[in-house]
């Protein structure tokens, strides 16, 4: 089985590759057949994508969700879920040329991690539990929306500088408005900081029924909590001080340059109990 997501794995990363490229090229050329193939190339990528996490299962014996390397494959799962929502509902074929190649970055890491090449590992006493598959899940979906969020709100960056400078560039005609961007960035967190919180609530009681201990100020709860903040602070500036704008955007890259330590610097840098994340 391990040869089946392997292969499922390599045509995933190399239509995501394909829908990047398009999607690059369709920003710079605004040619609506350049577009038209990149989403169905990333459909293609969605659904080999879907294949190696289910060959992954039927390899394990259990949820594709145990270590860093198929945590990574359900990451750019859901964020290229969440991409062609937003592309569907909001004609966002644009926003392809920033969210594609963020999935891309993310799967070519997760091609050089050690698990790559290695078949599925018997679970780790810590990860035999039901939550397993309760927690993941849902802290993943609010990492896509907030990755989607980070997309988005450099574009508001980029588009904002452009117009300032008072640049004409057919950069700024295929990008949507930036009221639109700046509502599509707030409304991906507003939809992944419930999905972080349920995360958080459901890691803490699998943190008590493994360890014994709701929490314990492990650097990846430590982290989880810095992100909760940072995210919750901007939810809170946008609904009682209506934020927007340039500051919004700014707070909407720092959550995610946070959420990017946590899920890759402490699982390599700082030691943990959520060691078998590496």
């Amino acid at each position: 089985m391990i040869i089946y997501s392997l292969m499922f794995f390599d045509v995933t990363y190399w239509f995501y590759l394909a829908a990047s490229l398009l999607y690059i090229g369709y920003l710079a050329t605004k040619n609506d057949k350049l577009v038209s193939m990149a989403t169905v190339i990333t459909w293609i990528g969605l659904l080999a994508n879907t294949l190696f996490l289910v060959a992954r299962t039927l390899e394990a014996k259990h949820a594709p969700f145990s270590n860093l390397y198929e945590s990574m494959m359900l990451f750019t799962w859901a964020l290229v879920i969440g991409y062609l929502i937003v592309q569907r509902k909001y004609d966002f074929k644009a926003g392809g040329a920033f969210i594609m190649p963020l999935v891309f970055l993310a799967i070519l890491a997760t091609s050089l991690l050690p698990y790559h090449y290695q078949g599925a590992r018997p679970l780790n006493p810590a990860l035999q539990s039901g939550w397993l598959e309760i927690h993941v899940f849902v802290i993943f979906i609010g990492y896509a929306a907030f990755a989607l969020s980070f997309g988005v709100s450099i574009m508001y960056l980029i588009k904002t500088r452009h117009r300032e400078k008072g640049k004409e560039m057919l950069l700024l005609n295929v990008l949507p408005s930036e009221s639109i961007l700046d509502e599509l960035a707030y409304k991906s967190i507003a939809w992944g900081f419930p999905f972080l919180t349920l995360g958080i609530i459901t890691g803490a009681v699998w943190a008590n029924y493994a360890w014994g201990s709701y929490w314990t100020w492990d650097p990846k709860e430590t982290w989880s909590l810095i992100t909760w903040f940072i995210y919750a602070a901007y939810l809170h500036a946008r609904i009682t001080k209506d934020w927007r704008g340039k500051r919004a955007a700014w707070i909407s890259i720092l959550g995610f340059i946070s959420l990017l330590f946590l899920y890759w610097g402490v699982s390599f840098i700082l030691p943990s109990l959520h060691t078998y994340a590496a």
